[in-house]
Parts: C-alpha cells; structure tokens; sequence
C-alpha cells in the first residue's frame, strides 16, 4: 500500500497510509496530515487517487507545492517523489510502483503553476457581486478564463451558513469546520465531509472521510464524481443543487 512518510529536517514525524479517500494537507487540525507552520496555508495540497494512480494538487497555496523541488499545480506521484510543503518533505513511497518509477518518470506530466497578472485577476474579481467570496475559504482565487463556466450550489434541504454557494475557489470543502467553505450546521454535522474541486473548467466532488455520507442523485460517491448541471449534492443531511452560471 502507498503511503506518505513526513519528515522534517530528516527526522520522520508521521507516516499515513493511503487508500482510495483524499488526504489533506495544511495548517489547521482539520486536515489529514497537519503541518503547523505559518508557511504553510489552512488548506494546503491534498493528494488523491484516480484512474489507479495517485496525484497531489495544490490549493493555491502561498508559499506553492513542490515536487522534486520543481512547484506544481497537479501532478501524478511516483514512488520515491519528494513533496515539500513549507519546511517540511513528504516522501510519497509505493512498494509496487518501485520498479516501474524510473521508467515512468520521464512521461509524467506536471502541470506547473500557472501565475496571472493583476489585471486579469481584477477583472475576474470585478466580474463577482459584492459579497459572493464571504463563504469561500481563505487564500487566493483562482482567475476563470473568459468563457469558462463557473459551478453554484443552492442549498435545498438543510443547514449551512448561506443558501448559495459561487465555487470561484479551486477546492472547496464542505463540513462544520470553521475552516470549510461551505460549513454544515447542526451538533451531528460532520467535521469535514466532503471536497470539491475545480479544474479544467469542471467541478469533481469526493469524500474528506470515508465515512462521510455524500451522495450524487441518490448515488453514493466513489472515489470522485464529476458534478453536472442539475446535480442534486446529498452531504450529510443537506442537499443542493449544482449548476453552471456563464
């Protein structure tokens, strides 16, 4: 099984074993594997599994993800990667794909990270109402390009902080933490639930906890689950519906 060794200055701190549920990564205690160090933002990186392979993607952290010393936005893992987050490395050890990683290192694609100048990320600011962020987590947007559409989620049933949700960030989680972006109410509501993720112009939705009870249209979700326009979100005891506004 794959695993992820955390180190800092060469003195191992915790190993966490990997399965098919995302891991978080970041500063506060509602993450999987918690880092706290001021260099490393709330909701830092998370590392999950698709299509048989594992991938860690960065939150739009400030101080960035790094892999191999090289900083990336997304790429795929393999065994015997180095992640360094903030001060601290974690190595990404996969007995299995020991013998392949050699081989398979020079096709990797690493999408690097991508910065945007002031002018582009003003007019995408300009281009949300006034007060839509106020239940987006902290830390930097992430600019939509002209014609990419933006997911909104519209609580049908149940208690959160606000009825409408505008998914500008390039992960999102759900759960009563203080730390979510779309935080679940009531003394029985899960700590952190669920993540959703932006990238390439579509939403994908997972499980924080295995446990977690998140449903699509009545379907339990795997793994992940791409969202689509009209998509009924079943997370805990709240429902939603997704949709794409221009």
């Amino acid at each position: 099984m794959a695993k992820l060794v955390v180190k800092f200055e060469n003195t191992v701190q915790k190993e966490v074993a990997l399965a098919n549920a995302a891991v978080t990564i970041g500063r506060l205690p509602d993450n999987t594997v918690q880092i706290d160090n001021p260099g490393v933002s709330s909701q830092h990186c998370r590392v999950v599994f698709e299509g048989g392979q594992y991938f860690v993607e960065d939150n739009g952290s400030t101080n960035g993800t790094f892999v191999n010393n090289q900083r990336v936005t997304r790429a795929q893992l393999i065994h015997g990667d180095e992640l360094t987050v903030g001060k601290h490395t974690i190595s990404f050890v996969d007995v299995a794909d020991a013998g392949t990683a050699t081989l398979a290192a020079p096709a990797r694609r690493v999408e690097k990270t991508v910065m945007f100048e002031a002018r582009k990320a003003q007019e995408m600011l300009a281009s949300i109402k006034t007060g839509i962020a106020a239940g987006m987590e902290t830390g930097p947007m992430t600019p939509a390009s002209p014609k990419e559409r933006i997911g909104t989620l519209t609580v049908l049933h149940g208690k959160t902080d606000q009825p409408h949700y505008v998914l500008v960030r390039k992960l999102l989680t759900i759960g009563k933490s203080d730390s979510s972006g779309i935080r679940l109410k009531g003394f029985f509501a899960p700590k952190s639930a669920a993540v959703i993720n932006r990238r390439d112009g579509k939403y994908f939705l997972a499980k924080a906890e295995k446990s977690a009870k998140v449903k699509v249209n009545e379907i339990d979700v795997g793994d992940q689950r791409e969202l689509n326009d009209g998509d009924i979100l079943q997370v805990a005891k709240v429902k939603m519906t997704f949709s794409y506004k221009d």
